[in-house]
């Protein structure tokens, strides 16, 4: 059996993976907004430089004909998008560390659960094809459904790596006595999870628009944007509404079930309550106040955070009140 420390020690790593990527996720969401994603015009490298320039005297004098030639028409050197870009870069490489360590890991549970190695070291080639696809987009020169398909792996990611760490924990999560909660509580926190997924998916439709006018109307003033919005935009807009009310009916009925003495039941969804009423202010903030662009990464982290915080409460109420009775080695 697996000891206690050797549990806890996959945890810690796996959920230090999971945060950096949460983090990774953020970092692009701060570049699409930016339009950064061409900062670094070839790909692995930056402007032919594995540490790019600081200046763009630091280039040569005809760069602009030379990414012409390449098929990066209209290449103009920014430092800050350039840099942007760049520790974009460099989280994606350490996440692929991270990923690397979490399936050497696993190897631990090759004897008691091999389904914890075979996903973690799923995980790790995922983040390879990850890797790749960042390649296309840059190759691509940022066409908005390869941002996007680069944006929902980074989520499948994520569902896999927390699926994966609490898998591993089944048998150090305490028994919990689901009785107390309502009998359709898993049935409403399911349709939850099913409609922050819709949710996320009109937001990917809008968020395109959003990058449609950026290349189109950047002349424009962000404020009129709003203008051009397709409907999807105001069915998006409404449905937070639903979203905000579905998920203060499972926090509280956690809360009234518990009284917060399950600690990860706890955190996590006040974690989720958090997540949401930022998601939500954000998204007011791009609706009225002129789709500033601090408040797009912020947005798209929320939504994610969101999905993981519900995704995490649904498998840890499945494993805790179905739990195997198994001991632990203790070293």
């Amino acid at each position: 059996m697996i000891s206690i420390q050797t549990a806890s020690r996959f945890r810690r790593l796996g959920t230090i993976t999971i945060f950096a990527i949460y983090f990774l996720i953020l970092v692009g969401g701060i570049v699409r907004a930016s339009g950064a994603g061409m900062g670094c015009p070839d790909w692995p490298t930056c402007f032919g430089q594995w540490i790019p320039p600081t200046d763009e005297s630091q280039l040569p004098a005809n760069y602009h004909q030379i990414y012409a030639e390449r098929g990066y028409k209209d290449t103009q050197f920014n430092a800050f998008k350039t840099w942007t870009e760049y520790v974009n870069r460099l989280c994606g490489v350490s996440i692929g560390l991270l990923i690397f360590m979490t399936a050497y890991a696993s190897r631990a549970y090759r004897k008691t659960d091999k389904t914890v190695f075979y996903l973690s070291l799923a995980a790790f080639f995922l983040v390879g094809f990850q890797g790749w696809l960042g390649s296309t987009v840059v190759a691509s020169n940022l066409r908005p459904f390869i941002i996007t398909l680069h944006m929902l792996l980074a989520l499948c990611l994520v569902v896999l790596l927390i699926y994966t760490i609490l898998r591993s924990q089944r048998e150090v999560i305490p028994p919990v006595d689901i009785e107390l909660l309502p009998a359709k509580f898993k049935t409403v926190l399911t349709i939850a999870i099913a409609m922050t997924l819709l949710q996320m998916a009109m937001g990917t439709q809008v968020r395109e628009t959003v990058d449609f006018l950026a290349n189109t109307q950047s002349a424009v003033e962000r404020t009129y944007w709003r203008e051009s919005f397709p409907v999807i935009f105001y069915i998006h807009r409404s449905f937070s509404s639903l979203i905000l009310f579905i998920n203060c009916w499972l926090v509280w009925k956690l809360y009234r079930a518990f009284n917060g003495n399950v600690v990860f039941l706890h955190r996590t969804s006040l974690a989720l309550m958090g997540c949401v009423v930022i998601a939500i202010l954000a998204g007011v903030s791009l609706d009225r106040l002129g789709m500033p662009a601090v408040a797009q990464p912020l947005h798209l982290l929320m939504a994610n955070l969101i999905f993981g915080a519900q995704f995490s409460l649904y498998l840890f109420l499945n494993y805790a009140s179905s739990r195997p009775q198994r001991f632990i080695t203790r070293h």
